[in-house]
């Protein structure tokens, strides 16, 4: 699986009822094989996924593609990848609000 895939898929895992009422977007800018330009988010309680960037983004990811899938599955510590630059976080408030909702932490 790579990080496209994973992000591409994390609206079929989130539950429903923990994101009522909440509206986030996220754009994830990944480098390398598995990656791109993604937008992950939730709106009106309905997550989503799309490749490219669409609409203002509350938060944005930068990362390579392995680095962020190593991140998600557990691989790498997030704290790390992100002191290291490994990981960069604009809002990371707002990431660890959205990691919470879909399982990640």
């Amino acid at each position: 699986m790579t990080a496209k895939e994973f992000l591409m898929d994390m609206p079929n895992k989130v539950s429903k009822d923990a994101i009522e009422g909440v509206n986030t977007l996220f754009h994830f800018d990944l480098e390398g094989e598995g990656g791109g330009e993604i937008t992950l988010g939730i709106k009106d309680g309905q997550p989503f996924a799309n490749e490219g960037f669409t609409g203002e983004p509350t938060c944005v990811v930068k990362s390579k593609a392995e680095n962020l899938l190593k991140v998600l599955t557990g691989d790498l510590n997030p704290m790390m990848a992100v002191l290291t630059g490994k990981l960069k976080i604009s809002n990371q408030g707002e990431m660890l609000k959205y990691a919470k909702l879909f399982g990640l932490m």
